[in-house]
């Protein structure tokens, strides 16, 4: 009976035997685990390679432009109409007057000319935004400032991709335009303007976008964070909601904030088309000074609300369809 007890005792005693017993985890274990799950989540995307970056934003690129092109051309003709006289330049005003002179496929002139700018544009935004985020924040989810500079430099690449498609587009977009189509624009105002013409806008649009683009992403990235935070074990089936909803919220706020600037840039992109204003230079201030001249303050803030929605829902197509199209390659990725 004595052995048998001293058995048991020294059976007890045996630190081996402990080991094997399952283990309580501390709190700040599960805690690490939860951290690590959700971070996990946030960057699932990350380790593509830079042109599958440039596919993905080409591709979102063009379904958002293509989605939105509508609301864009009501923009365009509420702002360039600010320096015609006696023009009433209210949204329903614009829409029903383009609905009745010119149908349906009047929201749609200028179309080819965005087609062929948006995707080498988008590709070229995405991969360097992705390119200096990783290099700005390094490997920080939360650094909004690494977020909102990385914009810029995406932003400066881009928009000089862009700008001179966009000068085609919008002149394109005008209701009484001269110019027979995208080929026909391009060559007369190259012939009659000159190749600066079509960079006259583009120090504006670095302007405007660079602002834009800061709070863009800077708010999306935030807003995407936190969306996840709220609920990290649904995240993953959650994501498109998650990132339509930060992108809508990003591009809304964004929008509202640079009209004024996205105002001076049309009027220099349109100037001398359908009576619109010439400008001797592309001073920013002269353009501010005559808008205000003709039409006050609140000339720069035509085209407030087609703005905004056309940037709310094409900032929640475009992220949603930019983060399906990363999605995609990361799992192709993985398959290899």
């Amino acid at each position: 009976m004595a052995t048998t007890e001293a058995a048991a005792s020294t059976k007890f005693k045996n630190p081996d035997f402990r080991s094997q017993l399952p283990q309580q985890q501390p709190i700040e274990f599960h805690k690490k685990n939860r951290e690590t799950e959700t971070e996990d989540v946030k960057s699932s995307h990350d380790g593509l390679e830079f042109w599958q970056f440039m596919v993905a934003g080409s591709i979102a690129g063009c379904v958002e432009h293509t989605a939105m092109f509508p609301v864009d051309t009501l923009k365009t003709r509420m702002q360039a109409l600010v320096s015609c006289p006696n023009q009433t330049v209210g949204l329903r005003h614009a829409f029903t007057s383009l609905i009745k002179k010119e149908g349906p496929l009047g929201f749609y002139r200028g179309i080819g000319a965005m087609s062929l700018g948006a995707g080498p544009a988008h590709a070229v935004y995405f991969s360097v935004y992705e390119f200096c985020k990783e290099y700005f924040s390094k490997g920080d989810p939360n650094n909004s400032a690494a977020h909102a500079v990385s914009g810029v430099c995406a932003t400066v690449a881009s928009d000089a991709v862009f700008t001179p498609m966009d000068v085609v587009k919008q002149r394109l977009q005008l209701s009484s335009t001269h110019y027979k189509g995208l080929w026909d624009c391009t060559t007369r105002v190259l012939k009659e303007e000159g190749f600066g013409a079509f960079y006259a806008s583009y120090r504006t649009t670095v302007l405007m976008n660079a602002p834009f683009t800061a709070v863009h992403f800077a708010t999306y990235e935030a807003a995407k964070t936190g969306l996840m935070e709220i609920s990290p074990d649904t995240a993953s089936d959650e994501r498109l909601v998650v990132h339509a909803t930060a992108g809508a919220a990003a591009g809304a706020l964004a929008a509202a904030v640079t009209t004024p600037l996205d105002v001076v840039k049309t009027q220099l992109q349109c100037q001398g088309v359908c009576g619109c204003d010439r400008f001797t230079n592309s001073s920013i201030r002269g353009v501010i000074r005559s808008i205000v001249q003709k039409d006050g303050y609140r000339g720069l803030m035509r085209g407030w609300k087609p703005r905004m929605l056309f940037h709310a829902p094409a900032a929640a197509i475009c992220w949603s369809t930019y983060e399906a199209g990363k999605t995609f390659f990361h799992g192709m990725n993985a398959n290899k």
